[in-house]
């Protein structure tokens, strides 16, 4: 299984449709050839096998950990899973693929940081024998601060790579209660300690913050996209699940 791409690529749609852009000072003059090179080759293996048949196809597996929003978590307690990123991006690529065996599994805690994210990521995600994991913590990061939760994902991120399983990192759905236009404000420096996260051990990234900036920056109103201050509703979770998908295209 293919682990490592030579350049970090951040997932995020532009006007016409998905598209990438580099974030990284490294690769920031690479050409758009060579950046859809990079987004070809992480999943090349994985979407070859996706587009088998039966009988020589097989179950593929992906994990989404992390807090209240892939659990799936609308204006607290209720739940909707089926409006969730996970499901949507399930459901989005058995359209794609329709002769993949596809799988998709939650382990997802509302209310959970990194630190206990970390602390049974081997017992609760590991033994699934995934092929791809999705980790999505930064929002209740905030209560840890950025040096302790970015060394929570690098352990995670090693453990995964050692067993030869994909990663993804995402950075954070919207907070109402933090001006998603500041640099400085503390999702928006978590989000930064993600992407550097994701250079360093070259991943995909999954930019949703970037996104909602953009979205933003565009006129939108960011609680058109929120069933609480701190919980997208169905439209904020296609949002994230949209630009998953595109990895798989």
């Amino acid at each position: 299984m293919q682990i490592f791409v030579r350049a970090l690529f951040v997932v995020t749609l532009v006007a016409g449709g998905a598209g990438v852009c580099c974030q990284a000072d490294d690769v920031a003059t690479a050409s758009a050839e060579k950046v859809q090179s990079t987004k070809a080759n992480y999943f090349g293996d994985l979407k070859q096998k996706l587009t088998q048949t039966w009988p020589n196809n097989r179950l593929v597996r992906f994990v989404f950990h992390g807090h209240s929003v892939p659990a799936g978590y609308f204006r607290t307690p209720i739940v909707r899973r089926f409006d969730s990123y996970p499901v949507l991006f399930h459901q989005g690529l058995c359209e794609r693929y329709p002769t993949a065996v596809i799988d998709v599994c939650n382990t997802a805690i509302g209310g959970e940081n990194s630190v206990s994210g970390a602390k049974r990521f081997a017992d609760d995600v590991l033994t699934l024998k995934p092929d791809v994991v999705f980790i999505d913590y930064c929002l209740n990061d905030r209560r840890v601060g950025v040096d302790t939760a970015q060394d929570c994902w690098r352990t995670m991120v090693e453990q995964a790579v050692a067993k030869g399983v994909m990663v993804v990192l995402l950075t954070p759905t919207p907070d109402s209660k933090e001006d998603i236009s500041d640099p400085d404000s503390p999702l928006a420096k978590h989000a930064e300690s993600i992407r550097q996260l994701a250079r360093e051990f070259e991943l995909p990234l999954v930019d949703s913050y970037s996104q909602f900036q953009r979205l933003v920056g565009e006129g939108e109103d960011v609680t058109d996209y929120l069933s609480q201050s701190n919980h997208p509703n169905r439209d904020g979770h296609q949002v994230v699940a949209d630009q998953i998908l595109s990895l798989f295209e």
